[in-house]
């Protein structure tokens, strides 16, 4: 054989040994290329999917809620809180991340069964297990992360209010959005929070803030990536197919912008003595700096301290919370409306004095009762023998239900419901409060209205009504801050009056002028008359208000609950049931000190503005001014010492 025949078969040889070389090593590829994409390609498109970068959202922290002179009633404290994302969680380990939840947290696995099913669409949402766990539960819980894919702790900012229930109505609470409110509020997601009462619930989009974002990397082996690190703060955390932490890995993140902090007009002290004289009582308070609408005071009766909404192992405290009889959640000063009685003579007054209907010296006589055009019903005054001759003036401090009731009938329902709108009286004062209700001064549109499916005479306004409006009864209803509202528009010299919550609230202008100086001026003499004696004038029914050294105008109003003929039923006063009790009402006026303010007190079922609510406005005015002279004096002390 040739070398040549020799070299030709080696090389031959060669390549058949290549050949099944490349052959033996293109055989798995094959193999393994027909499992990725024939055999298991269902898996792999799964895992592939996993093992994306998807954005976590960071939550902002809430901004304060801080008083008038920066004291805090809301704020923010860190809370670990513990998250399950389902769609972390493969099948395979659900019953044992259930059970050792329960054993860790107390949390019934059925909870959990019940949000993989919840969020089968939505497998990556975050669903709070737990909030604010004790250290102790953390460290469990970081122990056995391993053990735990979906659980993850994180540090989260939880409301808190220092003052507790010291306006407590006026300040509101939040809690976790749920999953009927998402489909309305765009911006939100699940475990988020929002205001639900109060000025949290007002103020809602100033306190929020914006949230912030990071991407995080989700791998195919199903666990990631979020842990918190030794400082509370949620970071990326990267996890072997063992679950065990390898080193972290930088990442994109847009940091959240916190909210923004609301400061009220609120005076704290001046809040918690109001709250505290109500005590035991149902009623509310309004106390406002007259010539801007600030509210100094806003106290309700009963209160709720709202840290019971975000307050760990308080469930049963908010169930009964919730189910309180009186309902001690209702901010009575905006919410709760009630016949206005008496202090809306004042109201009457002025409309009249304005419209010119009456002057100063327009007197009417009262024996005792009064008698449309002298026949028929008898309409009883308070005073069962009468008044005499009585003016304006009088009639105010003496409170003359007969002078009213003339007055309202020569004024005219379209004429008081007209300037009722003006002043505020039946219609949102705008205050910066959710549930504001409007309360109602009934005029011939709304009788026809309610009645309109009764016969025609039941549709028609009579006189009777309007004599029944004139001093504040029938279906006249009213709110407290309306009619501390009212009084703050006398106080400041007849100009419509924007009450307010917000320190940084923008007051209009020009300023509407609903009364003029000389009807006001009118209206005053009378309000002073009522507290105080003037010349050869005895004091009226608000003399219980008088505080030495200070000038104090008022007015009581006492409010029919049920009818007179049920309080004849009892052979006394004291024996009628509290429930059946007139409501009492006091408004009153400082006019020559600064601040000026305005104040407002009520009394459910206190019997008598006179003897329930005056007294209480005159230890306000009292407080209010003896506090603002110490601070004065105080303040000079410091200011020489200092010197």
């Amino acid at each position: 054989m040739s070398s040549y025949e020799m070299n030709k078969k080696d090389i031959n040889r060669r390549l058949i040994v290549v050949g099944i070389l490349i052959i033996i090593g293109i055989v798995p590829l094959i193999s393994r290329l027909w499992i990725l994409q024939v055999r298991d390609c269902e898996l792999y498109r799964e895992k592939a999917e996993n093992n994306k970068i998807w954005p976590q959202k960071l939550k902002p922290e809430r901004g304060k809620i801080l008083t008038r002179d920066g004291r805090i009633l809301a704020d923010n404290r860190p809370s670990t809180d513990v998250i399950f994302v389902p769609g972390d969680c493969p099948p395979e380990k659900v019953e044992e991340v259930a059970e050792l939840l329960y054993s860790i947290l107390n949390i019934h696995p059925d909870w959990l069964y019940q949000q993989i099913e919840r969020f089968r669409e939505e497998p990556f949402t975050q669903v709070i297990i737990k909030r604010d766990i004790p250290r102790s539960d953390w460290i469990r819980l970081e122990e056995n992360a391993f053990r735990l894919p979906g659980v993850y702790t994180i540090t989260q900012p939880l409301r808190r209010y220092p003052y507790g229930s010291i306006g407590g109505q006026i300040v509101g609470f939040i809690n976790e959005i749920n999953k009927e409110e998402l489909a309305n509020q765009k911006d939100y997601s699940m475990g988020d929070l929002i205001g639900r009462a109060g000025i949290e619930k007002y103020y809602e989009d100033l306190l929020r803030g914006e949230p912030g974002f990071m991407m995080i990397t989700r791998y195919a082996a199903g666990l990631p990536q979020l842990r918190t690190d030794r400082f509370g703060n949620l970071v990326l955390a990267k996890r072997d197919t063992r679950g065990h932490l390898l080193i972290e890995e930088d990442f994109f993140k847009e940091e959240p912008k916190p909210g923004k902090d609301v400061v009220l007009t609120i005076d704290i002290e001046l809040q918690k003595f109001c709250e505290d004289l109500l005590l035991g009582e149902n009623g509310a308070i309004v106390v406002l700096e007259a010539e801007t609408g600030a509210v100094l005071a806003m106290a309700s009766s009963p209160r709720y301290n709202p840290n019971v909404f975000v307050t760990k192992g308080k469930d049963l405290e908010r169930l009964e919370l919730l189910r309180s009889k009186p309902n001690r959640m209702i901010n009575r000063a905006i919410s709760e409306q009630y016949p206005p009685g008496s202090v809306f003579k004042i109201f009457l007054a002025a409309t009249a004095l304005e419209k010119g209907v009456i002057t100063p010296n327009t007197t009417f006589y009262c024996p005792g009762s009064f008698q449309i055009d002298g026949k028929g019903r008898a309409w009883k005054c308070w005073q069962k023998h009468g008044h005499g001759s009585v003016n304006v003036v009088e009639a105010i401090a003496y409170s003359c239900d007969v002078f009213f009731y003339n007055l309202g009938l020569k004024l005219g329902v379209d004429t008081i419901s007209e300037y009722a709108k003006k002043v505020g009286l039946g219609t949102k004062t705008g205050i910066d409060l959710p549930l504001e209700v409007p309360g109602l001064i009934p005029d011939k549109e709304w009788k026809a209205k309610i009645n309109a499916n009764k016969p025609i005479w039941d549709q028609r306004w009579y006189p009777g009504d309007t004599v029944n409006l004139s001093i504040g009864q029938g279906s006249c209803v009213t709110t407290p801050l309306q009619n501390a509202v009212l009084m703050a528009t006398i106080i400041n010299n007849g100009y419509k009056v924007y009450p307010h919550i917000n320190a940084n609230f923008l007051l209009p202008t020009p300023p509407e002028r609903i009364y003029s100086e000389s009807t006001i001026k009118t209206v005053i003499q009378g309000m002073r008359l009522c507290v105080e004696p003037i010349g050869n004038k005895p004091a009226g029914t608000g003399k219980q208000a008088k505080v030495d050294g200070i000038t104090v105008i008022g007015k009581t109003g006492t409010a029919q609950v049920v009818s007179l003929e049920l309080h004849k039923k009892y052979e006394s006063e004291e024996k009628i049931p509290k429930e059946y009790r007139d409501h009492a009402w006091f408004i009153a006026g400082v006019i020559d000190r600064e601040p000026k303010i305005a104040i407002c007190v009520l009394v459910e079922h206190g019997a008598h503005g006179a003897s329930a609510a005056a007294p209480l406005a005159k230890e306000i005015i009292s407080f209010f001014y003896t506090k603002k002279e110490q601070k004065q004096s105080d303040t000079l002390i410091a200011k020489h010492n200092k010197h």
